[in-house]
């Protein structure tokens, strides 16, 4: 579904990732971390070309990108995002939310629109609210939402770039298992997060990042039984220790 081949990116001078080279099959749950600035956002945002790469290439399900030809919007429309913050645009309703994109890229009908997307607030639970605005609405539920609109696109595969970090511990529970759910229908899943827990149930995969490379690229049993590199062990030593 996602193939990355030796892709290397620069800010100017400063390299972020170096010969980055991994796949994800159909019905993969893969989760990519590593201590801060390590790459792994970067090379998530790679993969629906929301960040520019200057060497190598990414396919996704058959779709170069660094083809000149690839239309990269219509491309994007076929990868879910969630990002982060949410990323909700506050002066619509909960509902509007969900249709915008559908009516706009998509070029669903309004009612069809609706309908798609109230399938997928009430499959996260938030029906009841449906007529809310973003801002009325806890930062668990704000980021159901956007998982629910994410879906609503009848995405080929999902991108998470660190779903939970913004949220009060209280509400990451919540978030996670809707993408359990999903990960269990499954759904191809690429997840930039440190919630290790999430990673054990069910990451098929476990990517490591440090200093822009890839440094392990494992099953999720070697990798928390026995990381091959040293920087692995020091990561997990202090990430699990507590």
């Amino acid at each position: 579904m996602i193939e990355i081949k030796n892709v290397s990116k620069w800010y100017g001078q400063f390299q972020v990732l170096t010969e980055c080279t991994t796949q994800v099959q159909k019905g993969e749950v893969i989760v990519v971390c590593g201590p801060s600035g390590s790459g792994k956002s970067t090379l998530i945002k790679c993969v629906n070309a929301l960040e520019p790469f200057q060497q190598g290439d990414i396919v996704v399900n058959g779709t170069s990108l660094s083809d000149r030809k690839t239309d990269l919007n219509k491309l994007r429309s076929h990868v879910g995002m969630v990002f982060q913050n949410f990323e909700l645009f506050p002066h619509m309703t909960i509902t509007q939310n969900l249709t915008i994109a559908q009516e706009k890229v998509l070029g669903r009908s309004k009612d069809e629109a609706r309908e798609k997307g109230l399938k997928f607030l009430d499959r996260v639970g938030l029906m009841a609210q449906a007529e809310k605005y973003p801002g009325q609405l806890s930062g668990g539920q704000q980021q159901r939402v956007a998982i629910a609109r994410a879906l609503a696109m009848d995405p080929i595969c999902m991108l998470f770039d660190e779903p939970t970090s913004a949220l009060d511990p209280e509400m990451v529970n919540e978030v996670l298992d809707v993408m359990v759910e999903l990960a269990k229908e499954g759904m191809t899943m690429m997840c930039v997060t440190h919630e290790m827990g999430f990673a054990r149930s069910v990451a098929h995969r476990v990517i490591f990042m440090d200093h822009g490379r890839i440094v392990e690229d494992a099953s999720k049993e070697d990798f928390f039984g026995k990381p091959r590199s040293d920087r692995a062990q020091q990561f997990l030593a202090k990430i699990l220790h507590h």
